[in-house]
C-alpha cells in the first residue's frame, strides 16, 4: 500500500494517465458533471473533502502550466477566490457558464464534497522537464 501521496486508487490511477495539455476540473458538488471526461467522485458528505483539500492534493501531484476559474468566485466565495489567487498566480477567469462549456473538454473530473458556490477550477497540465 501507498504511504504518501494520493492514495485513492481511482484518482491515482486518472493522475497516472494525464499528459501535457490535458485538463483537470475540481468541482465543488453543485457544479453540472459533463458527459465524456473520467470522473473521481470523492463528495462523502457535504463540506468532506473540502475544495482545499483536494486543490492542495492535487497541486502536490500535478505540474499545472494554466488554471482558469469562474470570475463569480470573487463576489459568491471570497474563500475560494483567495485560495485559488494565492495558490494559481496564473489564474484566469472567465464567466461560470463559459467555465462549464471549458470544462466538457477536460480529460479528469474530480469532485469534492465542498458545498460552497463556483468552489470550481480548470487546470491545466504541463510537464516536470
Amino acid at each position: 500500500m501507498k504511504k504518501k501521496g494520493t492514495l485513492n486508487r481511482h484518482l491515482a490511477g486518472a493522475l497516472a494517465e494525464l499528459g501535457h495539455g490535458d485538463g483537470v476540473l475540481i468541482c465543488d458538488a453543485g457544479m453540472p458533471i459533463p458527459a465524456g471526461p473520467r470522473v473521481v467522485d470523492l463528495a462523502f458528505r457535504a463540506g468532506v473533502p473540502s475544495f482545499a483539500e483536494v486543490l492542495d492534493g492535487l497541486l502536490d501531484e500535478l505540474v499545472v502550466e494554466g488554471a482558469t476559474a469562474a470570475h463569480e468566485v470573487r463576489k459568491a466565495n471570497p474563500e475560494a477566490a483567495r485560495l485559488l489567487d494565492e495558490r494559481l498566480p496564473q489564474l484566469a477567469h472567465v464567466p461560470h457558464d463559459e467555465l462549464k462549456v471549458l470544462s466538457a473538454g477536460a480529460r479528469l473530473v474530480v469532485r469534492t464534497g465542498e458545498a460552497r458556490p463556483y468552489a470550481n477550477v480548470l487546470l491545466r497540465c504541463g510537464v516536470f522537464f
